[in-house]
C-alpha cells in the first residue's frame, strides 16, 4: 500500500532566513525535565545581587534559630551572664555555628540536589532550581567551614573540638547514616547537644546532668515528631527520604512519647535543683514547670496532627506556642538570675 507521506528520514527543517539552521545544545544532567505534573525550575538569577540572595536563602537563616540553643548554657550561669566574657563566649559560640550549619545545608543540598528536584517543595531550593550553581555552594561551604574553625580556634580551642566534632558527626550523617532507622534520630537530636555544649564551653559555663539530659531528649523528641509527620504525609514509598522505609507510625509514636516524658521528668529535676522551696529561685523554677510541661504538649499536638514536619513552621506559626514560651522565659529568668 502506497502512501504520500514523506519518509521520516526525508523530513527537513528550513532554516531560518538570517543564517544557517540552529542546533540545540547538548543536554546536561543538570537539564534533566521535571517529573510529570512539576514545573521545571526557573533559570538561575542574573545579576549579583539575586545570585548572593539565592545563596543566603541556601543557608537557610529560618534554621539559624536553632543555634540560640548555644546561649542556654550561658543563661544558666544566672547573674554571671551579663558578664563580658560571657556575652563574647556566647556570641563566638552562636557566629561559628551559624557559620558551620550554613556550610552543612549547603553541602546536604549539594549531595540531595537531584532528590530535591523530585520533591514537591524542595524542588525550589536555590540549587535544586538552579538559582545557585554547585561550584558557588562549594566555594561558600569551603569558606564558612574555614572561616568558622579559625574563630572557634582563636577564641578556645576546646570550641574548636566541639565544633569540628559538629562538622564530623554531619559528614558521617550526610555520608550514610542518615539512612539508618534510629540512628538518624540519635545523630540529629547530638546536633542540639553539641550547639549547648558549644555555648557552655565558649562561656566558660559548668554545665549538669539533668540540663543536658533535658536537651537531648527534648531534641529526640522533635525529631522524632519530625520523621512521624513526615511518614504519614509522605508515606514510606513517596517519599525522597529513604530513611522512612525502615520505620513505622507506631514505632516513631512510642519514641517521640517516651522522650516527651523523659524530658518533662528531667526538667522538674533540673528546676527543683535551682533552689529550695520558698527561695526566689526555688518558687521562679516551680513556676516555670506548668509552662515548660504545656509548650511539650502543645508541640504534641502538632506532632499527632503529623503537622510537625517543619519545626520552624510549627514555633514561629503557632501564636499558642509563643505565649508559653514567653511565660516559661518570664519565669525561669528569674529563676536563674537568684540560684
Amino acid at each position: 500500500m502506497t502512501t504520500t507521506e514523506p519518509r521520516p528520514e526525508t523530513w527537513v527543517v528550513p532554516a531560518p532566513a538570517s543564517g544557517p539552521p540552529r542546533v540545540p545544545a547538548p543536554r546536561r544532567e543538570d537539564d534533566a525535565p521535571a517529573p510529570s505534573g512539576q514545573a521545571v525550575p526557573a533559570p538561575g538569577p542574573t545579576t549579583r545581587g539575586a545570585r548572593a540572595a539565592a545563596l543566603a536563602r541556601g543557608c537557610r537563616p529560618r534554621q539559624m534559630t536553632k543555634n540560640v540553643l548555644v546561649l542556654t548554657a550561658p543563661a544558666m550561669a544566672g547573674a554571671g551572664l551579663l558578664e563580658p566574657v560571657v556575652l563574647l563566649g556566647a556570641a563566638v559560640a552562636f557566629v561559628t555555628f551559624c557559620a558551620a550549619s550554613a556550610a552543612v545545608y549547603l553541602a546536604n543540598d549539594l549531595r540531595d540536589v537531584e532528590a530535591d528536584r523530585r520533591h514537591p517543595v524542595k524542588r525550589f531550593r536555590p540549587i535544586a532550581s538552579g538559582a545557585v550553581t554547585p561550584g558557588t555552594a562549594w566555594r561558600a561551604a569551603v569558606s564558612l567551614v574555614v572561616g568558622a574553625l579559625a574563630l572557634a580556634l582563636l577564641w578556645s580551642p576546646a570550641l574548636a573540638v566541639v565544633l569540628a566534632g559538629y562538622l564530623a558527626v554531619q559528614v558521617a550523617y550526610t555520608g550514610g547514616l542518615k539512612n539508618r532507622p534510629g540512628v538518624d534520630l540519635l545523630v540529629v537530636a547530638s546536633g542540639f547537644v553539641l550547639r549547648v555544649v558549644a555555648g557552655g564551653v565558649a562561656a566558660g559555663v559548668e554545665l549538669s546532668v539533668p540540663f543536658l539530659t533535658v536537651v537531648g531528649f527534648a531534641s529526640l523528641f522533635m525529631v522524632a515528631g519530625k520523621r512521624y509527620s513526615e511518614l504519614a504525609t509522605l508515606g514510606s514509598t513517596g517519599s525522597t527520604r529513604p530513611v522512612l522505609r525502615g520505620y513505622s507510625l507506631r514505632r516513631l509514636r512510642a519514641t517521640w512519647q517516651a522522650s516527651a516524658a523523659v524530658a518533662l521528668g528531667g526538667y522538674a529535676v533540673a528546676a527543683a535543683g535551682l533552689g529550695p522551696l520558698g527561695t526566689v529561685a526555688g518558687t521562679f523554677a516551680l513556676l516555670s514547670v506548668p509552662p515548660f510541661v504545656a509548650g511539650i504538649a502543645r508541640y504534641a499536638t502538632h506532632v499527632r496532627s503529623a503537622a510537625a514536619g517543619c519545626p520552624e513552621a510549627v514555633v514561629f506559626g503557632d501564636r499558642t506556642l509563643q505565649v508559653l514560651g514567653l511565660l516559661w522565659l518570664v519565669t525561669v529568668v528569674p529563676a536563674l538570675a537568684a540560684a
